[in-house]
């Protein structure tokens, strides 16, 4: 049997630039400690292009675990380093939607995601992959990373999803649907569509958008948004925020281990809520890649 117990001695990564890192860094420091975790050592990163060569640095190391405190671009900067080792990635959400630790059960609040550190359990889950550029949660395309390229620095980190609420609603009028094409290895299909969720995870944008992925399941999912109205996106978005019957009838799902993605005009992907990409792509899944902290 595997055992599955946290290790107790960590490094602490924060980015102090995301919506709450400044804020909690001292109070994570302190909780950290006061529930038994040995910190070998503690960042607050005010530069984000850091988070990643001081996350490097802390695995060659050989850091029984890594805690990377900040939103799910924190996340994507940070995920790639740990495949091919034995350090626990652990979580603190501290940035706006906080997507992937709602996907792992912890939620959005910084005692929670304590906690789980210091009792959860160590789970290994897959990534997925855009052209070999990994991920945890999951990427998009669409209106989505129209928002996100675009979206104000200040208005996000002052009102979080409001704010993005607002901007959305503000860049909706700027974005057409597009011609997708999706080969799953099986079937080829041609839509037309506004939105396209590639998921690892089940949440998105910090709501459970797609219920049917599995962070253990060996597949990814894409969940595309089919037609041509934007009307329709948003009641897509609103059934599923609230769990209504039709919610499943306003998207086209497609698993697989590895799936082409085409579109015109071509669009754009943000990964963990990070502009990284255009299609063409090719997303693929790797399999019980990473260990991470979960709660029990």
């Amino acid at each position: 049997m595997i055992d599955d117990t946290l290790p107790k001695q960590a490094v602490l990564v924060v980015n102090a630039m995301s919506r709450s890192g400044g804020d909690a860094f001292e109070d994570a420091r302190r909780m950290l400690q006061e529930r038994g975790i040995e910190l070998l050592a503690a960042h607050a990163i005010t530069d984000p292009e850091q988070m990643r060569p001081t996350v490097q640095s802390a695995l060659a190391d050989k850091a029984p675990m890594i805690i990377v405190g900040g939103g799910d671009g924190s996340l994507s900067k940070t995920i790639d380093d740990f495949l091919g080792t034995e350090t626990v990635f652990a979580l603190l959400p501290l940035g706006t939607a906080n997507s992937f630790s709602k996907t792992l059960g912890i939620g959005a609040d910084l005692e929670a995601a304590v906690e789980t550190i210091a009792n959860g359990k160590k789970l290994r889950i897959d990534l997925g992959a855009v052209d070999g550029d990994y991920f945890a949660n999951a990427a998009a395309m669409g209106l989505s990373p129209l928002i996100a390229e675009t979206v104000p620095h200040k208005l996000k980190r002052t009102l979080g999803m409001v704010g993005y609420m607002i901007w959305a609603a503000k860049v909706a009028f700027q974005f057409r649907p597009f011609r997708l094409r999706i080969d799953d290895g099986t079937r080829k299909t041609k839509v037309w569509a506004t939105e396209v969720r590639i998921a690892n995870g089940t949440h998105h944008g910090g709501i459970e958008l797609v219920e049917s992925a599995d962070l253990q399941s060996g597949e990814i999912v894409v969940q595309a948004v089919t037609g041509k109205s934007l009307l329709h996106l948003a009641w897509s978005w609103f059934a599923t925020l609230f769990k209504l019957r039709s919610r499943n009838q306003t998207v086209t799902e497609f698993h697989g281990k590895e799936i082409r993605i085409e579109a015109r005009p071509r669009q754009k992907v943000s990964i963990d809520g990070e502009l990284s990409a255009k299609t063409p792509v090719t997303v693929t899944v790797a399999r019980a890649a990473v260990w991470v902290a979960a709660p029990r």
